[in-house]
């Protein structure tokens, strides 16, 4: 039980003050008399960080023992975050939460290894929905909570209450039980080095093409050279005698359907959770508050649905139809949401929102326990790890990708992209309001219509390579049937 209570506590802080630093932005850059580039990196950085270091923390943790690298994680996490309280100017700041997210990866990373070495069968299905539930409940609080430390202690004084979190993980893994690898290999420096450097340097091009568009050198030139990185890293891995990545695991396909599924599970809905909030409050004229309030329809079901999910398969409910349920759920409520107009009330909404929340939830509480169970105990920490880079990093571009291109369609509208940007933004204000409106609900509509189309087609394609997954397992546990397949 301390071991499960640690890495809770890591999964509810994390996800929180993730979601409710962007809350802390506009007293930030008062403050330090920072705006632009500058001041979003505050966010940017920390995801960046985290979704790079995730495999090569998930690869140390089977190395070096899971339980080491959830506390270091936790102790990097509790000091870059203390400094980021004491922070005089912005530079500082972003430097900070850059090192926060580094120790953010080692504690997903870790934690969710030493789950996965602590726990097994039932137990272990339980423990990953608790998990789940875990963090949605961070993610779904962070931008409330937050929003009240900070106007009732100060930006400053609510980086020191998330320090003092990280030390209360830090704590309780004193308490936990160590788990590593049989062996203990050589460190794959140079595939880590590559992995990380081609990852940030792909995340960075993306962020960048929402200010400067995708034809802009500083977005094609980090983009390039993040893929000539990868395709290195790939080299490197398949002559590595340790790798930091088995890419044997990327044949795998039950593991990498799961994968893909983790990935559709949060970045279906992240257009949604990103930016309906803003359309609500630039065409409707609700309150921020309100806004928050209409999308606890969406989050509500995330908290409550996780241990369902895990108890239906406990009983005996496949895995395979529970997943399928999940996609299908929140490509149904993405095609529902098309209703969206300006003007369009909380029951209009309730509908579209509730089916995408209670698909996130069902798929958070099975995906990360079936996932782990696919790969042998070794190569628990690595499997997580490379599961929780596809899940974060994939989730940024997608959601990073989803507000370019609602610029992008807006402009191709308006004819102008510094009002596209407002518009997008949720400031309509000034003449041809009601045109905007229009145009911004035409382009909202595209996008919901293309999410619906891509999530829809990843549930085929998982439940596809779970079922040939399962043929081929069955196929290499029986000879004779393994002898009629390759007839």
């Amino acid at each position: 039980m301390v071991t499960l209570a640690a890495v809770l506590v890591g999964y509810l802080i994390l996800p929180m003050l993730a979601s409710g630093t962007t809350v802390a932005l506009p007293s930030i850059g008062a403050e330090l008399n920072a705006s632009g580039a500058a001041l979003q990196w505050v966010v940017v950085g920390y995801f960046l960080a985290a979704a790079s270091v995730m495999l090569v923390a998930g690869s140390l943790a089977d190395l070096f023992g899971r339980r080491r690298v959830f506390a270091a994680g936790a102790a990097l996490y509790a000091a870059a975050t203390l400094l980021c309280a004491l922070a005089a100017d912005i530079l500082l700041l972003d430097a900070a939460r850059t090192l926060a997210g580094v120790g953010a990866g080692g504690v997903m990373a870790g934690g969710g290894a030493t789950l996965g070495g602590t726990f097994t069968g039932p137990a272990r299905n339980r423990a990953y929905a608790v998990m789940g539930t875990t963090a949605g409940v961070g993610m779904a609080a962070g931008p409330t909570l937050s929003g009240w430390m900070i106007g009732t202690l100060g930006w400053r004084a609510t980086f020191v209450v998330f320090a003092v979190a990280g030390l209360l993980m830090l704590v309780g893994a004193v308490f936990t039980a160590e788990s590593r690898a049989a062996a203990r290999p050589r460190i794959d420096v140079a595939g880590a080095v590559a992995f990380v450097a081609a990852l940030s340097l792909v995340m960075f091009g993306v962020n960048r093409a929402a200010g400067t568009g995708w034809g802009s050198p500083s977005v094609l030139v980090p983009l390039a050279a993040g893929s000539a990185l990868l395709v290195m890293f790939a080299l490197i891995e398949s002559r590595s005698p340790h790798p930091v990545l088995h890419l044997g695991l990327l044949r795998l396909r039950r593991f990498m359907a799961w994968c893909l599924a983790c990935l559709c599970v949060g970045a279906g809905a992240g257009g949604v959770t990103t930016f309906l909030p803003t359309y609500l409050q630039g065409v409707n004229g609700v309150s921020a508050q309100g806004a928050g309030l209409t999308m606890l329809m969406m989050t509500t079901p995330v908290l409550v649905v996780p241990p369902l999910g895990a108890r239906l398969v406990n009983r005996g409910i496949p895995a395979r139809d529970l997943i399928t349920v999940s996609l299908l759920l929140i490509a149904a409520g993405n095609a529902w949401l098309t209703v969206l107009h300006p003007g369009i009330g909380v029951l209009g909404l309730a509908g579209p929102l509730v089916a995408i929340g209670t698909g996130m939830g069902l798929g958070l509480g099975i995906a990360d326990a079936q996932t782990v169970s696919q790969v042998e105990p070794d190569r628990i920490g690595m499997a997580t790890g490379l599961l929780n880079t596809i899940r974060a990093g994939g989730s940024t571009l997608v959601t990073t990708v989803f507000g370019t291109t609602l610029t992008t369609l807006l402009q191709a509208r308006i004819g102008d992209g510094a009002s596209a940007a407002r518009i997008a933004a949720g400031d309509l204000s000034g003449p041809g309001r009601a045109l905007h409106a229009a145009q911004f609900t035409e382009a909202w509509h595209i996008m919901l219509w293309c999410t619906a189309a891509a999530v829809a087609a990843a549930a085929v394609a998982v439940r596809v390579m779970l079922r040939a997954g399962r043929e081929e397992a069955e196929s290499r546990s029986d000879p004779r049937r393994a002898r009629a397949v390759e007839r």
